[in-house]
């Protein structure tokens, strides 16, 4: 009798940059857990290919070596998006997938979906729905036009199907089945690093942290690539320290710009340490013992409000309304004002509690697998009584 697992093509796992891991490390796991799952053949694209965002990670999340690396790198948003593009439609052919699962907003996720919708290959989108409405960011791009060629799409929160649905998505493709990101938190948290041995590591003075510290990730072009935004957020950063030490992991894009616009005596300030890029138990132990947490960074704003950690969010907009409704999350923006107020609300009363959205629970790439194998098998019964 044939297998009717094998009969199932395989499905391709994409992953790109650093956010992505995250995601697909739980799914992988649940995937070869779940007892009538087709084969799961891991695709990292190169998009990022610093060790530090890339080897180290797939080491902190237990993910297994990549079946496919297609070594992009880096490139204009064109041109890294072609290059996938011509990378991955060979994969297709050789592996014959009953469906490609991308994950998030990156040139890769969009990229990759793109091959497949035009070869008639199933499009699984993990993280759909999100908006910020800021069509100036890339990935606002990457989110919608993912969604509206995605055959199923899995959202972390409800507000993502209302998005969805004023799109013209059929609700029917849309399974809310809550966020990666809180599976991979969960299981990191008993193994996270302490942030004086992060300290220690770097060649850093540990005592820096006596009295707490704030946590920094910041890497978005809006406030990094021009000197005219990312002077006055250093020296908002500058000031800042003087009433908390920040411990800040620097961005090799960040630093980059940094040095190129001559500001790195900012880099020299005594109660801002900066460290190289850290690995993601260094990071899950930082973002958990800081006293806050000032990003752009959207996955980190769900990490905050998991951890129950204040978070200041250092942009116009989010696509992750719930963290800030039920979260920790507060949109600061470009008001350099309002920073400093919120950090001095924070280190007077602890700031906003929050609390866990629904599904945010450690158990969403169970329900993916689960949903998504049921979802082939009918599939593929029902092309083969077409």
């Amino acid at each position: 009798m044939r297998d009717p697992v094998a009969a199932i093509g395989p499905v391709l796992c994409v992953v790109g940059a650093r956010p992505n891991y995250m995601k697909m490390a739980p799914l992988m796991r649940a995937f070869a857990a779940e007892p009538h799952f087709p084969r799961a053949v891991l695709v990292h694209t190169g998009q990022h290919y610093d060790y530090a965002l890339n080897e180290r990670l797939f080491a902190d999340l237990a993910m297994p070596a990549p079946d496919v690396n297609l070594e992009v790198g880096s490139g204009s948003h064109a041109v890294q998006t072609a290059e996938v593009m011509k990378r991955f439609e060979p994969l297709l052919d050789e592996y014959a997938p009953s469906c490609v699962i991308v994950v998030g907003d990156v040139n890769s996720t969009l990229a990759c979906s793109l091959v497949a919708a035009k070869r008639g290959v199933a499009v699984v989108h993990v993280e759909a729905g999100l908006r910020s409405y800021d069509r100036a960011m890339p990935e606002e791009i990457n989110r919608v036009l993912t969604d509206q060629i995605a055959d199923l799409l899995y959202t972390t929160e409800r507000s993502a199907l209302d998005n969805l649905m004023r799109e013209g998505v059929d609700p029917a493709r849309v399974q809310f089945v809550g966020n990666l990101m809180i599976d991979s938190l969960r299981a990191a948290a008993p193994k996270a690093v302490a942030p004086v041995e992060t300290l220690r590591a770097a060649g850093q003075d540990a005592n820096a942290l006596a009295g707490g510290y704030g946590l920094v990730t910041l890497h978005r072009p809006s406030n990094v690539d021009a000197p005219q935004t990312l002077e006055p957020l250093l020296t908002a950063l500058a000031e800042i320290g003087e009433r908390l030490a920040l411990v800040w992991p620097l961005h090799p894009r960040t630093r980059a710009n940094i040095e190129r616009f001559g500001l790195d005596r900012f880099l020299r300030l005594p109660r801002l340490v900066c460290l190289p890029p850290q690995g993601y138990l260094e990071m899950v132990g930082l973002m958990r013992d800081a006293r806050v947490v000032l990003t752009d960074s959207g996955g980190v704003q769900e990490e905050t409000t998991a951890l129950g950690v204040p978070c200041l969010t250092l942009r116009e907009n989010t696509e992750r309304p719930i963290t800030i409704e039920q979260g920790t999350n507060t949109l600061i923006g470009r008001d350099l004002a309002a920073l400093h107020s919120a950090v001095g609300q924070i280190l007077s009363d602890g700031g906003k509690c929050g609390r866990l959205p629904e599904l945010w629970d450690g158990h969403c790439g169970e329900r993916i697998a689960a949903h998504l194998g049921r979802w082939l098998h009918a599939r593929r019964a029902a092309e083969s009584h077409a």
